[in-house]
């Protein structure tokens, strides 16, 4: 396990929002390669009860919601003018699906995915690097979106058609969302019927 280094995002003029956010998504990483490094093709992919999500499709089910928030986040920020925030002030909206559907919390409803970002049947080892690749390019759009106005530049969530969020609150629902899914694979993980070597 490598250690996080301190990123562009982290340095002591960028603002609040971003050295979190950064660290939560370092640190998302460390419990994702605690989580799935080292295992087995039969234990990344094993399921404690049929149509449970494995470990590694917790993994899959991040890296394809990922992979669809940042390129609208991203685009949301082109040729926006810089006026820098201190911290992300989501509306109300955006505060109750937080609450409802994202955080790690035993309030937060349980829904089914949607089918895009459904995980496959079966997931290959390479679910682990997708996942650090897509949380450093994470990083990387924080740092281009730090001096911009993320309280009122918005994107159209890709997932939820009508639905338009601001680009700060984009970013908070990656690392939350990361968060409450690298959980659900911890239990996976503790099951007592999970395949030890």
């Amino acid at each position: 396990m490598t250690a996080p280094t301190i990123s562009a995002a982290q340095e002591p003029t960028a603002p609040a929002w971003s050295t979190r956010l950064a660290l939560e998504l370092s640190a998302n990483d460390q419990t994702a390669q605690v989580l799935a490094a080292g295992l087995t093709p039969e234990q990344l992919n094993w399921q404690p009860a049929p149509g449970s999500w494995s470990v590694g499709q917790c993994l899959e089910h991040l890296c394809i919601t990922n992979e669809a928030y940042m390129p609208a986040i991203s685009a949301a920020l082109q040729g926006k003018p810089d006026s820098p925030v201190e911290e992300i002030a989501p509306g109300r909206l955006a505060r109750w699906f937080i609450r409802s559907f994202v955080e790690p919390s035993p309030n937060t409803k349980r829904v089914p995915a949607p089918s895009k970002i459904k995980p496959s049947p079966r997931v290959d080892g390479a679910v682990l690097e997708r996942f650090l690749s897509g949380n450093k390019s994470c990083r990387e759009l924080i740092v281009r979106s730090r001096d911009k106005d993320i309280n009122r530049i918005r994107f159209w969530n890709p997932l939820v058609p009508g639905i338009r969020f601001t680009a700060g609150t984009g970013l908070q629902i990656i690392s939350s969302h990361e968060r409450r899914h690298l959980l659900q694979a911890g239990r996976v993980r503790e099951s007592a019927n999970f395949p030890r070597p």
